[in-house]
């Protein structure tokens, strides 16, 4: 999540959830991309953010509560901004600064510029489906295409998705994708049953640091 040498999914892991694309899109004419990102953003203004607001907050208290010098307090009032900005720096720490809501909408964001950079909107019948989760956010996402989308409402996905989020909070992520991808084309399978169209993308998983 950090950019911990540690992959997220184990080779084995990534051959399981292929092979779970692969088993599903045969029983249907959609097309699923699985990605997992380490995160979905930067959130580079959350450090002066949190800098700025530190530094106006430090002074009120040693004004009314002590007898110390404007030099003093000043001197103060930057090294608190400091420490803050510091903090802030940290990936960890700088993501916790950032709302939930903010955070969801990041992903929702990335997982859409993700769905046309990876060819899911131009396939041939409208039907692809990226599966996306942000480790860091701790948050996924499903995009399905104009054709899915007539046929399956947005509310179906939330089961799958906060399962997803569960197994992947108890550090089964590769597990909880091959459950996500069969329950997606499960889905699929019902809507949009197996036609005459082609194999349109790669059955793997994209990690992206």
């Amino acid at each position: 999540m950090t950019g911990s040498p540690c992959p997220p999914l184990t080779r084995d892991e990534r051959a399981a959830i292929a092979v779970a694309i692969a088993r599903a899109e045969s029983a249907t004419s959609g097309e699923i991309v699985v990605i997992v990102a380490a995160r979905s953003g930067l959130y580079r203004s959350a450090a002066p953010v949190l800098a700025l607001f530190a530094g106006l907050a430090a002074p009120w208290p040693l004004i009314g509560f002590t007898t110390l010098s404007a030099a003093t307090i000043a001197a103060i009032q930057a090294a608190v901004a400091l420490a803050a900005l510091l903090v802030g720096l940290d990936p960890r720490l700088r993501i916790r600064l950032v709302p939930p809501a903010i955070r969801r909408d990041r992903v929702r964001e990335a997982a859409c510029r993700e769905f046309g950079a990876r060819g899911l909107i131009g396939t041939q019948a409208r039907t692809g489906v990226l599966i996306y989760l942000a480790l860091a956010e701790h948050h996924a996402e499903i995009v399905a295409d104009a054709a899915v989308r007539a046929r399956v409402s947005d509310a179906t996905w939330t089961a799958i998705l906060s399962d997803l989020a569960t197994a992947a909070g108890r550090g089964e992520l590769g597990p909880g994708l091959v459950v996500a991808v069969a329950r997606v084309g499960a889905v699929l399978a019902v809507e949009l049953p197996a036609g005459p169209n082609r194999n349109e993308l790669p059955n793997r998983v994209i990690v992206l640091d």
